[in-house]
């Protein structure tokens, strides 16, 4: 069962990744983005990292691709702007790289390698608790101001993004 999880994730991530690049309008670019994560996410619960996957979530989903929706609000990047026209040689160059990466394992032996052979590793304890505890007991205060503050950087890009949202006009039109 791992292995077919495995197996969907990776099709799921290289499959966003190839739309993040090759789609017309940069909103749904970003949507591509934020379905990678979850997927990448998805793989380190495969791995017994929820901590990690978590952390994939929040730091990359949550604020990485917000900073990407700001800066497209901003720049109001329209969809014959946001398209490059270097997608052929991208795709040229991304088959050269996974033929080089093929030819790399072939020779490493890696596909030699019994996986009987290996044992199995002993379980680890993770530490997830022990964060927690500290950034909701001893660091609460500054996480509720950090949030803060990004809430009114959220408001305040939005306000310089929609120009006319109080109802005025520009001065100098």
């Amino acid at each position: 069962m791992t292995l077919v999880l495995f197996f969907y994730f990776a099709a799921v991530i290289v499959a966003t990744a190839i739309l993040v690049v090759a789609l017309h309008k940069p909103i749904y670019s970003a949507l591509s983005l934020l379905v990678m994560f979850f997927h990448v996410a998805g793989l380190f619960v495969l791995l017994d990292a929820e901590f990690i996957a978590a952390v994939q979530i929040i730091v990359y989903a949550g604020a990485i691709l917000v900073l990407y929706l700001f800066v497209l609000m901003l720049l109001n990047v329209r969809a014959d702007e946001g398209y490059h026209q270097q997608f052929r040689i991208g795709l040229i160059v991304g088959l050269a790289v996974l033929v080089e990466a093929i030819f790399v394992l072939g020779q490493s032996g890696f596909a030699d390698r019994d996986p009987a052979a290996v044992p199995p590793a002993a379980p680890v304890p993770g530490n997830t608790e022990g964060i927690g505890r500290a950034l909701y007991t001893t660091y609460l205060f500054p996480f509720e101001v950090a949030s803060l503050i990004l809430l009114v950087a959220m408001i305040g890009a939005i306000i310089l993004a929609k120009k006319g949202i109080f109802g005025k006009e520009e001065r100098g039109r």
